[in-house]
């Protein structure tokens, strides 16, 4: 695998902070969520190995994971890279909801591969959310998912708690996705 580069240790500042849609960029490379928003953490045993580990890091830094998943990814990068644009659509048909987002940092470590992104204008929410993949001492590969957010759109609002629930949804199908990708 290419040469492993860190940038979690010190999240990247987004290259257009006025488009961001909350205050606590970086957050989800934390342990403490910020107050006032709806938190997820969703953790999924993905495989076993080093071999798994690479090819689920590459999977969600690639957009495969997200693809494959069912959303439809729109951006210019190749792999999760900060300042990097990114447009996710989810739906069916003619009714997609499309959520503009902003990578704000990646970790490409020996055993840890991740990004995450935040909330652009035109989201119908306001957060962040990072998607990392982790090699355990004992050789297990886990897929985490971390989020915080809250409602921004007339339609995310009066959705009220079903939108925490299809995010949490939305978070499991990726797990079983990557697993799927991994087994190959």
């Amino acid at each position: 695998m290419a040469r492993l580069i860190r940038d979690l240790a010190t999240p990247a500042a987004p290259a257009a902070p006025a488009s961001l849609t909350y205050r606590e960029v970086g957050a989800t490379a934390h342990d403490f969520l910020p107050g006032g928003y709806q938190h997820l953490h969703h953790m999924v045993r993905v495989g076993r190995g080093r071999d798994d580990f690479e090819t689920a890091g590459a999977a969600v830094t690639t957009w495969r994971m997200h693809r494959a998943s069912g959303a439809r990814v729109r951006t210019e990068a190749v792999r999760a890279a900060p300042g990097a644009f990114v447009e996710v659509s989810l739906g069916l048909g003619p009714v997609r909801f499309t959520a503009p987002c902003e990578v704000i940092w990646t970790a490409y470590e020996r055993d840890r591969i991740g990004f995450a992104y935040g909330t652009r204008a035109g989201h119908p929410e306001s957060g962040e959310e990072s998607f990392v993949v982790d090699l355990h001492p004992d050789g297990t590969v886990w897929f985490t998912v971390t989020a915080f957010s809250r409602p921004v759109a007339w339609y995310t609002r009066i959705a009220g708690p079903l939108a925490p629930a299809a995010q949490r949804a939305y978070a499991r199908r990726l797990g079983r996705t990557l697993r799927h990708v991994v087994a190959g």
